[in-house]
C-alpha cells in the first residue's frame, strides 16, 4: 500500500491542500493521502482547537481516499521526524510518500531533523503560486546525494499542475479582517 502524508496544522483546511492531495494521488497511484492534523505547529502561532480543525477539514475532504486523522495527538508526537518514526513502526508495511506544497519546501530546513526526515522518506513537492522556484533553491533540493526522482529515501520529486492559490494563512487573515469590520459596524 502508498500513502501520501501531508501534515500541517490545518488551519483552517483549504482547496491548497486538496490540490496537493489530488496531484499527488494521480500522479504518483497512491492509495490514500492521511491529513496529519497537527496538535500544533512549533514554527507557527496556536492554532484553533484541534477538534475543530479536524472537523472542518473533515468537511472539504469528502474523498474517500483522503483520511483526515489526528493521530500525532494519539500518537504524542510533536514534530514530523517523530510522527514518521512511530508511523513507521506501526505500519511496516505501508509505503509512505512525504507530500508537501513548494511553500512548505522553501522553510523546510527550518524543522527539526529535517535531513533525517529526508532520509526516512521520500518527499513529493507540488508547485504551488509564489514559491515556484522553491524547488530550486531550498536546502532540502541542493542537498548533495538527493536524487531527484521518486524513489527510496532521499528522494525528492517535483510536481506540477494547475495551481491552487488558497493558503491557511491569507484564509486566517481575511477572517481577522472580517472579524475587524464587523467590530467596527454599529
Amino acid at each position: 500500500m502508498r500513502i501520501g502524508l501531508l501534515g500541517g496544522s490545518f488551519d483552517p483546511a483549504h482547496g491548497g491542500h486538496l490540490y496537493v492531495s489530488d496531484i499527488a494521488k494521480k500522479a504518483l497511484k497512491l492509495d490514500y493521502v492521511w491529513w496529519l492534523v497537527s496538535p500544533g505547529n512549533p514554527l507557527k502561532p496556536a492554532p484553533n482547537a484541534l477538534a475543530v480543525r479536524l472537523k472542518r477539514a473533515r468537511l472539504l475532504a469528502r474523498d474517500q481516499r483522503i483520511i483526515v486523522t489526528g493521530i500525532e495527538q494519539r500518537l504524542r508526537t510533536r514534530y514530523t521526524i517523530d510522527s514518521i518514526t512511530a508511523l513507521k513502526r506501526r505500519f511496516p508495511h505501508v509505503t509512505f510518500i512525504w507530500l508537501m506544497g513548494s511553500d512548505n519546501l522553501e522553510q523546510f530546513s527550518r524543522w527539526r531533523r529535517w535531513r533525517d526526515i529526508a532520509a526516512q522518506l521520500p518527499i513529493v513537492v507540488v508547485r504551488r503560486p509564489g514559491s515556484v522556484l522553491a524547488s530550486l533553491n531550498a536546502p532540502l533540493a541542493r542537498r548533495p546525494g538527493m536524487a531527484r526522482s521518486l524513489g527510496p529515501a532521499p528522494s525528492l520529486l517535483v510536481l506540477d499542475g494547475p495551481r491552487s492559490r488558497e493558503s491557511s494563512t491569507a484564509l486566517r487573515a481575511r477572517g481577522a479582517a472580517a472579524e475587524a469590520m464587523l467590530n467596527l459596524t454599529p
